[in-house]
């Protein structure tokens, strides 16, 4: 595991201030409120030294990739008001180190999972908060369901009363011009829409979209959650 030492940890406060200073400002220029949209710091490859300098200058989720990884990490719990989501691919062996560990799982994208994350939950008697992660750009080499099958997974979390769908997540591909990510972002939105409207009740409320080089068009596209690494903690 890297860590963030030197100056990058002297001058992570001010990175923290800096990205919540164009969070805000992309909001409102989106005609929504400062504040509104959450920096999720992503921690993975990096120290709890790192961590723990983001979380005092005001970070409060943090994500990682591995189970075991966060599971080293986190041995010491974070304080109470601050939380860790698991973005990377998850195999079905390892949901059992899952509960407990994440406060939501953002990338579930297979019906496999859905069935293995339920099961545990029942067994432990607690609801998971989940993201289906879906790969709007149909990328062969990234993770996500595809488009056509979100609407039946959707179904199948739904029905679940082990899981709680919060929402959904997507990876745009890395482009030059963070432009040409905004379709991707915004067909995110437009199939959140959609899954609203055919779930009575269902509130969707978390779109986690954007990263350190396209989080601004992200928020315009209606963005809840940013997921931010490198313009923080520096290079990997």
């Amino acid at each position: 595991m890297e860590s963030v030492v030197g100056a990058d940890l002297a001058g992570l406060a001010d990175r923290v201030a800096e990205i919540r200073a164009r969070v805000d400002t992309a909001a409102i220029g989106a005609g929504r409120a400062g504040g509104e949209v959450e920096i999720v710091g992503v921690s993975k490859t990096f120290s709890r030294e790192a961590v723990d300098a983001a979380y005092a200058a005001g970070i409060r989720i943090f994500a990682e990739n591995r189970v075991q990884e966060a599971r080293d990490k986190f041995a010491t719990p974070l304080p109470e008001d601050a939380s860790v989501h698991l973005i990377g691919q998850l195999q079905t062996n390892k949901v059992k180190y899952t509960i407990g560990l994440f406060s939501c799982i953002e990338s579930v994208d297979r019906l496999g999972l859905i069935e293995a994350l339920a099961k545990e939950a029942a067994k432990r008697e607690v609801v998971v908060p989940v993201l289906l992660q879906v790969n709007v750009a149909r990328e062969v080499q990234k993770s996500g369901c595809d488009p056509d099958e979100a609407a039946s997974l959707v179904d199948a979390i739904v029905a679940s009363e082990h899981l709680r769908l919060d929402g959904l997540m997507t990876i745009a591909p890395f482009v030059a011009d963070p432009e040409d990510a905004r379709p991707v972002f915004r067909e995110l939105r437009v199939m959140r829409d959609t899954f609203r409207a055919r779930h009575a009740g269902l509130a969707l409320d978390v779109l986690s979209m954007g990263m350190s080089g396209d989080f601004e068009v992200a928020i315009g596209e209606g963005a809840t959650h940013v997921r931010i690494g490198r313009a923080l903690f520096g290079s990997r």
